[in-house]
């Protein structure tokens, strides 16, 4: 075996150690670093002055399984809209902590609207532009300030489409001097990494403590990403947020987050993280989510709910059955974890298959918690069902689709702790 060869059976390196910061709203407290799970996080693009369309938008977003949704707060109206963001969302008992997204003028929105300080868990301010010259430390100072005023903690976060220009100009000239100078981009990421450190060391002198500080580097290409981050995290010990920033739409975007964030957190690198999708038109901005957990849940960093394995179909599998009823039963399980993870513990760990032929189709089905293996073209109308490795009942007929999944509900009752008694509404829906 090489030298560089992981062994079989290697999984992610130890987890890179880091201060551990705590993100609050009321009762609820969410680690970042320290051992803490990777935290999943997003953010809305509602108009933030339209406190209920906002407030709406978040409680999708938490009810996805973001842990931390983060609002724009960019403009007098949307400061003043933030406390009542808040108290919309308490009174929907959606208890996800806001984070303030602040540019340019952050430093007068935290201080000309305190109610809005207040109600605000984290904030996020970019270093980039904060200010222009002489009137950018005095800014930033504000800002610091102000979470040390209301104990908040912040991410300051670079973004290479924002740089603080004197820095990188700094930074240049001491390339300049080098025997050897670097090439601009080598010139590039030192500036983001420098960026985030001194700006973190600037805010510990100015207050705020080491604790309540994380680190972003946001860039758009994934071997960027990958290089920045990996040179941050030797150079300090702060947690970081982990993005590929303006990652696209649909598949692009899934497969540069995914390529990008997979080989970080391999490396034991990423405390919290976002995937910063484009929407479709009208679309579902609770996929960044789903993204999200499922790159953690498929790396087996983080179990967030039960898990569909199915075939990618062939000749074999001309009906689309076996596909419809994959949809249906992880639409299923994924509409049912926020009652779920509550009344069923460890349900998340369960493992589904939905199969479409005798080829593979049983043999997955028993290693699966339960498993259905339905027919493939010319094969005999009936679908096996497999419950903890041992095959359990055959379906046919026109209703399998719900007699299986009113199976899987009956499994988690049994399997995860349902009460006696308990549910058998919810199991007639499922029929």
């Amino acid at each position: 075996m090489e030298s560089n060869q992981l062994p079989i059976g290697s999984g992610p390196h130890p987890r890179r150690q880091t201060r551990r910061v705590v993100i609050r709203h009321g009762a609820r407290e969410i680690g970042v670093g320290g051992g803490s799970p990777v935290l999943v996080q997003s953010m809305t693009n509602t108009d933030t002055a339209d406190a209920i369309a906002t407030a709406i938008q978040v409680k999708e977003l938490a009810r996805a399984g973001s842990e931390v949704v983060r609002i724009t707060v960019n403009n007098p109206e949307a400061a003043a809209a933030v406390p009542a963001i808040r108290e919309q969302l308490d009174k929907m008992g959606v208890d996800v902590p806001l984070v303030g997204d602040f540019h340019y003028n952050g430093h007068t929105l935290l201080n000309d609207y305190p109610d809005c300080a207040r109600a605000l868990s984290k904030y996020r301010i970019n270093p980039g532009n904060v200010g222009q010259g002489a009137k950018r430390d005095t800014q930033f100072a504000q800002m610091i300030e102000a979470a040390c005023k209301y104990d908040k903690p912040v991410r300051i976060g670079v973004n290479w489409g924002s740089l603080d220009q004197s820095l990188l100009a700094r930074i240049m000239d001491e390339n300049a001097q080098r025997p050897q100078p670097w090439d601009a981009q080598a010139v590039m990421y030192e500036a983001l990494v420098t960026s985030a450190i001194e700006n973190a060391r600037r805010a510990e002198e100015l207050g705020l403590a080491g604790d309540r500080i994380i680190l972003s580097c946001k860039v758009s290409g994934v071997q960027d990403l990958i290089a920045v981050y990996r040179e941050l995290a030797k150079r300090c010990d702060y947690p970081l947020h982990l993005g590929l920033t303006e990652a696209g739409m649909g598949s692009k975007g899934i497969v540069a987050s995914t390529a990008a964030l997979s080989v970080l957190l391999q490396e034991g690198i990423g405390d919290t993280i976002r995937i910063s999708l484009t929407p479709e038109p009208g679309g579902d901005r609770t996929k960044e989510v789903v993204v999200a957990q499922e790159i953690l849940q498929t790396m087996g960093l983080r179990k967030f709910a039960p898990m569909v394995i199915a075939c990618p179909g062939c000749g074999r599998t001309t009906s689309t059955v076996f596909q419809e009823l994959a949809d249906r039963i992880q639409t299923y399980l994924r509409e049912q974890m926020p009652v779920w993870k509550k009344q069923y513990p460890g349900v998340e760990s369960m493992n589904v298959a939905v199969m479409g032929c005798i080829v593979n189709g049983p043999g997955e089905s028993k290693h699966a918690n339960i498993g259905i293996s339905l027919p493939g073209t010319g094969e005999s109308p009936a679908a096996p069902v497999f419950v903890d490795g041992q095959k359990k009942i055959t379906l046919r007929g026109e209703r399998i689709a719900e007699e299986f999944q009113a199976i899987v509900l009956e499994y988690v009752q049994s399997r995860y702790g349902a009460n006696e008694g308990a549910d058998q509404g919810a199991r007639e829906a499922a029929l």
